[in-house]
């Protein structure tokens, strides 16, 4: 299958006064049109990074893309000038963000919001467009209700808006970085199947950012297991989440909810997540992982293929 979105030893830079902060260390994935791919990992991992950085939203003085391709359907977007950099985001990458209440402009309508993202387009034919695009996402009485603000929805209709923002321009990518944060459980389940539909409907290559592996498992096809700013274990979602390999991926499998039984307590991760300021040497979970080596807390393992997986750990877990 081709990829639509293709990740190549991706490196991502912060800058903290003279200091250099390696978010993302040769990151490197794919995802094919109409496929959904999960980045996973705990807070910290670099997940958000490599959104940020696939939009070309990380820059001086704030951070910077020290290395790596981004390529879009062939198109290699870190060396992009910025003006084509924005028409690639206007017409070809849509973005689904965390909190929609907060990235919903509270000041305009949500007609005007959407529209923005269809520039071109006749003012007859787009209210036609706006009302239809809502209909499609669930949203009752579209045309009454494109009018209306943000406050006047609820966190559940206002990530529907934020969809119909991100679809506006019939994009090829869609991203959605922990999309359901904000929503309560019953109206997360709403959002997923809706992007998962939508994803369906116009072969979008969907990557979805979440600490959640049953959501990975649900609705993605991949998954790409990040920690400390490197990926650790990538491949069918089947195959990585049903059989990990990668003692993370499964500190993170046994930590889930999901495969519980009853009235026992969950399993945690003990220790805490490697800052940036205090990266290990070698591999990044070293120490935190009751596997680890003398060789993992001196040496990053490279990636290595196993089966239609990879996976860049010393002592990895038998299947």
């Amino acid at each position: 299958m081709i990829a639509l979105l293709e990740i190549k030893n991706l490196k991502v830079d912060y800058l903290s006064g003279s200091d250099t902060l390696p978010a993302a260390r040769g990151v490197t994935f794919t995802v094919p049109a109409g496929t959904a791919t999960a980045l996973v990992g705990e807070s910290g991992s670099g997940k958000s990074t490599i959104a940020m950085a696939i939009m070309r939203m990380i820059r001086p003085p704030v951070g910077d893309i020290a290395g790596g391709s981004i390529k879009l359907d062939g198109l290699d977007l870190v060396d992009l000038p910025d003006r084509r950099m924005r028409e690639v985001l206007q017409r070809d990458i849509g973005f689904v963000p965390q909190d929609p209440t907060t990235a919903l402009d509270p000041l305009y309508r949500v007609r005007t919001q959407i529209a923005e993202s269809m520039p071109g387009v006749a003012r007859g034919e787009l209210n036609e467009r706006i009302a239809d695009l809502l209909a499609s996402l669930g949203i009752k009485d579209a045309r009454s209700r494109m009018r209306s603000y943000p406050h006047q929805f609820s966190g559940g209709m206002c990530q529907r808006v934020a969809i119909a923002i991100a679809l506006a321009g019939d994009p090829k990518v869609l991203i959605a970085d922990e999309p359901t944060t904000a929503l309560d459980v019953t109206t997360q389940v709403g959002i997923l199947r809706l992007i998962d539909q939508m994803r369906r409907e116009r072969q979008l290559a969907t990557l979805l950012i979440t600490h959640d592996v049953r959501v990975a498992r649900l609705l993605c096809q991949n998954v790409v297991v990040m920690y400390g700013g490197v990926v650790v274990e990538r491949g069918p979602a089947r195959e990585v989440l049903n059989e990990p390999r990668h003692p993370y991926t499964r500190a993170l499998m046994v930590s889930s909810a999901q495969g519980r039984e009853p009235r026992r307590p969950l399993q945690v991760i003990p220790g805490q997540p490697a800052t940036l300021r205090e990266m290990p040497a070698g591999c990044p979970f070293a120490p935190r992982c009751a596997r680890a080596l003398d060789i993992c807390t001196t040496q990053m393992p490279a990636s290595i293929d196993v089966g239609q997986s990879s996976l860049a750990c010393w002592n990895p877990e038998d299947r």
